[in-house]
């Protein structure tokens, strides 16, 4: 029998990372060793998420340095600030360190210091960090022992346009990304905007031209396109639990069957991204739970746009999911092990 690789997760009990518990908890060549919990610490996570009784036994532990000690990679569900140094200490040690966090994602201090409000403390570590959009990043993920978890809206809007700007198929200026996203993508402390009686029969945009996922988006558009690229970004609050839908306008350079067959070419043969039939629209029930990109293209040829839809849900592919297809790779194991759920029919 193959020995099991020993995961942890530091912050299990967010949202995120009782995903990475419930998923992890399936995965053939995974032991899910220790877990903690800043707030929650020396429960049950039964206690905590009452669907788990039964099925998961995890005491949660209150020193993230236990969870360090004791795997073989860390999952770190945490919000931005409070991974860098856990990082640190787990490339010291030789672990594989994973963060569904903002530490790592930003190359450049200044946008880190402009949009999160703060310097990076461990400067020389930032350049071990390989940003793990899983199906363009692959290679260098194979070799990474610290590894960036992209955000939810980066995740759905650079898979939706990587072959556009890749080849060339769209102008890089002009870009316009309306995303929504469920009320899960807020995490799971309250706040008034998330408050059942504030989203429920309401839907609205928020952080209009000012969200931190901007300079990640831009980021990654730049990269596939070899120059710098700028975006309108608008999220919205869908009154849905989870799943995002990114609806993005570009002027076409070139015609509509070119464009499908490059995004053929470019997923054919990933297992987690499917580009639609023509006629057929992506839509969040039709990847909830799990790890599937749908991408459904659209042109509006008088105004020469092509328009392109990409859903996922938020809290796998956009953050657990993924964060375990990053280790799946990390670690020489099949990309689809343990994430291999398909979305309920109904």
């Amino acid at each position: 029998m193959t020995k099991k690789i020993k995961a942890g997760i530091i912050g299990a009990t967010g949202y995120a990372g009782a995903e990475l518990v419930r998923l992890l908890c399936g995965h053939p060549q995974v032991k899910i060793e220790a877990a903690s919990s800043k707030s929650f610490f020396g429960e049950e996570i039964s206690e905590i998420y009452p669907g788990y009784t039964g099925s998961v036994s995890l005491v949660l532990e209150r020193d993230p340095s236990a969870v360090i000690n004791s795997c073989d990679v860390i999952f770190a569900a945490l919000p931005h600030g409070y991974s860098e140094g856990l990082g640190h200490d787990c490339l010291e040690k030789e672990k594989v360190f994973i963060d569904l966090g903002a530490d790592f994602r930003l190359e450049n201090e200044e946008d880190y210091k402009k949009w999160y409000g703060s310097s990076f403390s461990y400067k020389e570590i930032h350049k071990y960090a390989v940003y793990g959009l899983c199906e363009i990043f692959r290679d260098r993920i194979k070799n990474a022992q610290l590894i960036a978890n992209p955000g939810c809206y980066p995740t759905s809007i650079a898979l939706g346009l990587y072959p556009a700007l890749k080849y060339g198929l769209i102008e890089q200026e002009g870009i316009i990304i309306d995303s929504k996203s469920g009320v899960t993508g807020g995490g799971r402390s309250m706040t008034q905007s998330t408050h059942f009686p504030e989203c429920s029969n309401g839907f609205s945009a928020y952080k209009a031209g000012e969200h931190r996922h901007t300079p990640e988006i831009e980021q990654s558009l730049s990269k596939f396109a070899g120059k710098p690229v700028r975006v309108t970004f608008t999220p919205h609050l869908l009154p849905v639990n989870r799943g995002i839908l990114s609806t993005i306008y570009c002027v076409l350079k070139t015609d509509p069957d070119s464009i499908r067959q490059r995004y053929r070419e470019a997923y054919a043969g990933e297992p987690f991204v499917q580009v639609l039939a023509d006629g057929d629209y992506a839509n969040i029930r039709n990847v909830r739970l799990s790890n599937n990109c749908h991408i459904s293209l659209h042109f509006d040829i008088p105004a020469n746009r092509l328009i392109v839809c990409s859903a996922i849900d938020n809290m796998i592919k956009g953050a657990a999911g993924q964060a375990i297809q990053n280790m799946n790779i990390a670690f020489g194991i099949h990309e689809t092990s343990g994430l291999k759920a398909i979305a309920p029919a109904f």
